[in-house]
């Protein structure tokens, strides 16, 4: 991820519109914003959210609140607390995806 040429920016999450994701169960409220390539997210995983995909993509991920499991296509799981996170590339190991059991919100950039 290269951050472009940008000025000092603030952002107010609750004034970033919402867009909600479904996952194969629950959903996700995605507020996004973007610089240059590099999409800046705040994330809120209801409860009892399940992906619907496996991703590839590289992120940088902040767990802010609640608890959320972070589960490779090879079977290799890991529980992330508030005050964890985990950056991957692209393609950068086995495909991700995430669950949560009573809920998350998230920051995450890729």
């Amino acid at each position: 991820m290269k951050l472009p040429e940008h000025p000092f920016t603030i952002t107010d999450w609750a004034g970033v519109p919402a867009t909600r994701h479904e996952g194969e169960t629950g959903h996700a409220l995605w507020r996004s914003v973007m610089m240059g390539d590099a999409r800046i997210r705040m994330v809120e995983y209801s409860p009892g959210y399940l992906a619907d995909h496996w991703c590839d993509r590289g992120h940088v991920l902040l767990v802010l609140a609640g608890e959320m499991i972070s589960e490779l296509k090879d079977g290799r799981e890991f529980v992330m607390k508030a005050g964890t996170s985990y950056h991957v590339s692209d393609f950068g190991d086995a495909p991700h995806r995430s669950r949560t059991a009573g809920g998350a919100t998230l920051f995450i950039v890729d």
